[in-house]
């Protein structure tokens, strides 16, 4: 099992049922999608041998290190608790197949790709990527402020005035009405929701403000 430490998947966890698994961020050419900047196309490779499974580095860009030793072009022998950094931005946790799996944990399988929940932001660009996807159209400045401020907030609660505040910067905000924020807050959900609708980002705590939950 493979468990994610850090970034925005951290705390999802994947079951490796196949003889091979590829972590990269090309979408279609992995197995585990990975969208960092950091992470080449295909990274790096778990694979099944008759002595356990053995990660190996496919001449990445920027490296495959476990337990913060830099892998060179032969493939090492897992362990139990081994944690695997990726392009030293994404650390794995290599769960060995004597431990439980916990419930939730989602199954590789072979032929198998798997889609990876999240929102990610390209602030250099306002460029937005939901479940490793960009989204086009892309968000009106608003849309996109609001978003930003949710994602930075890291969970925290957004007070609606601080929304106000910081949405409309540049702009007349006074008077701007409790309809003017919940017709935003909805043209943004159902901008997250063509890419993921099986996950609520935006949580509203009515007569405070709005959450958001990157997971």
């Amino acid at each position: 099992m493979l468990v994610i430490e850090n970034g925005q998947m951290a705390g999802q966890r994947w079951l490796i049922d196949s003889d091979r698994v590829v972590i990269g961020r090309e979408v279609g050419a992995v197995d585990l999608l990975i969208v960092e900047r950091q992470v080449s196309r295909r990274h790096a490779m778990i694979e099944r041998t008759e002595q356990g499974f053995v990660l190996k580095d496919l001449s990445s860009k920027n490296g495959t290190f476990l337990n913060g030793k830099e892998l060179r072009e032969e493939p090492v022998l897992l362990q139990d608790g081994d944690e695997i950094q990726v392009a030293l931005s994404v650390r794995i946790a290599f769960v060995g197949s004597n431990e439980t799996a916990p419930l939730n944990a989602r199954p590789i399988s072979s032929g198998m790709k798997v889609a990876v929940r999240g929102v990610r932001l390209d602030k250099e660009t306002r460029r937005v990527f939901i479940a490793e996807q960009e989204l086009d159209p892309p968000l009106s400045a608003q849309q996109y402020r609001l978003l930003e401020m949710l994602v930075d907030a890291n969970g925290s609660l957004v007070p609606r005035q601080e929304i106000v505040e910081r949405v409309w910067e540049g702009e007349n905000s006074y008077g701007v009405s409790e309809q003017a924020i919940d017709a935003l807050v909805r043209r943004l959900r159902d901008r997250i929701t063509e890419r993921d609708p099986d996950h609520e980002y935006i949580v509203t705590v009515r007569g405070h403000g709005l959450r958001f939950e990157n997971r």
